[in-house]
């Protein structure tokens, strides 16, 4: 069996930077100015390198990009969480056939939780399927 090909398992190609800006625009009330972004950077980033970043987000349909004056601002094209469950739709397909609970069984095999870690995620899954809400409204039981 020969492995998925890359550019069909879903997985974005993006780099530590697309993600940053990915990031701060998700937790943005607004769209964003190219220089309102590079203050919210966690690191320096030269204003050609952000330019070029946010190209490449809006020619990958990652962002919106529309003017405010005579300024172009930046937005997410879709939510936080649509583009979470597409990546793990393509991490379960390169890594578990497919699977998003067989890429879950092989992050708790791999990885060393400690028994709190196992309690909430055992509470998680029971609020989650005890639940009568929609799969969109579901809120983390610890969380508000």
């Amino acid at each position: 069996m020969s492995p998925p090909d890359p550019q069909d398992s879903g997985i974005p190609h993006l780099n530590r930077a697309h993600l940053h800006v990915l990031q701060i625009l998700w937790n943005a009330d607004r769209p964003l100015k190219p220089a309102e972004i590079e203050e919210r950077f966690e690191w320096p980033i030269e204003n050609a390198t952000l330019r070029s970043v946010l190209r490449v987000l809006v020619e990958r349909g990652e962002l919106q990009r529309g003017k405010s004056g005579k300024a172009f601002v930046y937005q997410p094209k879709r939510q936080k969480i649509h583009a979470l469950s597409d990546l793990l739709a393509g991490l379960s397909k390169v890594f578990s056939s497919g699977s998003r609970v067989g890429l879950l069984a092989q992050l708790l095999q791999e990885d060393s939780l400690t028994p709190e870690e196992v309690r909430e995620l055992s509470e998680i899954a029971q609020h989650y399927g005890a639940s009568d809400k929609p799969k969109n409204e579901k809120k983390h039981p610890n969380k508000s």
